[in-house]
């Protein structure tokens, strides 16, 4: 039964780390890629290079954590947007369709797009594990931050800004201080493959 666990656990461990292992570290370059958003229209990372930066954030219409910050995030494209930064929303989850996006987005006064990534390459090309999640680039399509939005579900309770703290720097034209924070929320639902 011991040599059992073991196993298990080892298989574990190895499935997690292929799991990091594409994780990409900033610094790094992200390949472009397209999407098609949640009312049928295509989007590339391209499209976007003349904006300072690029935020990507994985988000969900059923997780609770994710819908904690949904206030937050429509008050970070009234901040940002017109900053010169473009937002893109990305749900990779399985059981969410394109219908619950849309309506999702409409309630809560979301003005960005929401891509779907629906086979999770997205997702797995960047390490994004739960949501919501950030991968701030640089115009260039270069990482610059990666990790939580802020540090607490709730609101009142937020002591760091991680995101918006990488966002001021960067339009700063300075270095992002600190590049990774630990992200948490509910796991991204992915594809069986």
């Amino acid at each position: 039964m011991k040599r059992i666990t073991n196993i298990l656990v080892l298989i574990w461990i190895g499935l997690f780390g292929m799991l990091s292992a594409h994780a990409i570290s900033p610094g790094s370059k992200v390949e472009n890629f397209s999407l098609t958003d949640s009312r049928g229209q295509q989007h590339s990372l391209t499209d976007y290079q003349k904006k300072k930066a690029i935020l990507l954030i994985f988000i969900s219409t059923k997780c609770p954590v994710s819908n904690a910050y949904n206030q937050r995030l429509a008050k970070l494209y009234a901040d940002y947007a017109a900053k010169g930064v473009a937002i893109l929303g990305i749900n990779a989850n399985r059981n969410e369709t394109a219908e619950m996006i849309n309506a999702h987005a409409k309630k809560h006064g979301f003005k960005f797009p929401i891509l779907l990534d629906k086979k999770n390459i997205i997702a797995d090309e960047l390490g994004a594990k739960v949501t919501p999640e950030a991968f701030l680039l640089s115009n260039q399509l270069t990482l610059l931050y990666h990790g939580h939005i802020d540090d607490s579900q709730r609101e009142a309770q937020v002591k760091k800004t991680g995101l918006r703290d990488a966002l001021n720097e960067a339009l700063a034209g300075k270095q992002v201080t600190d590049k990774l924070s630990k992200p948490f929320g509910c796991s991204i639902k992915r594809v069986r493959k």
